[in-house]
């Protein structure tokens, strides 16, 4: 019975975000149904989560088994290992996308002006710093399994 209700929720997550951007870009796009499909999109997965929740919390208290314990132990460590790796990952790209508008606006200024560099530096520093946060963040998850 939780199989089938965990599938059934990830295909209703699934199609939450498929079918509204669905309509959205097989007919003329413009800002209503942008619009519209974002909040459909909204509240189908606002809704989901709702409902999830009520499903996971509604049910009574099972008591784990020696087995069961052992493999909800080996989910934690797996899901920490993931969440370390999205933490990476996401606050990467983040940083990414900082340095690349902040170097290049950097470099158009100090082409105009060059005593502005060290200031240009530290911007462009602050957004390296976005990585480093999210790295450690990664190993602060990773230091409790």
């Amino acid at each position: 019975m939780n199989t089938w209700i965990t599938v059934t929720m990830l295909a209703a997550l699934i199609l939450s975000f498929i079918l509204p951007w669905t309509y959205f870009l097989r007919g003329e796009r413009s800002a209503k149904r942008y619009k519209r499909s974002l909040a459909v999109n909204c509240l189908s997965f606002f809704g989901l989560l709702l409902v999830a929740a009520v499903a996971m919390f509604s049910g009574s208290t099972a008591v784990f088994a020696e087995g069961e314990t052992a493999a909800a132990s080996g989910l934690a460590t797996g899901l920490a290992y993931v969440s370390a790796a999205v933490v990476t990952g996401m606050s990467c790209i983040g940083g990414g996308l900082a340095v690349a508008s902040a170097a290049s606006a950097a470099l158009g200024a100090i082409s105009e002006d060059s005593s502005i560099l060290g200031k240009s530096l530290i911007f462009v520093g602050l957004a390296e710093g976005v990585c480093l946060y999210g790295l450690i963040i990664s190993f602060m998850i990773l230091g409790k399994v």
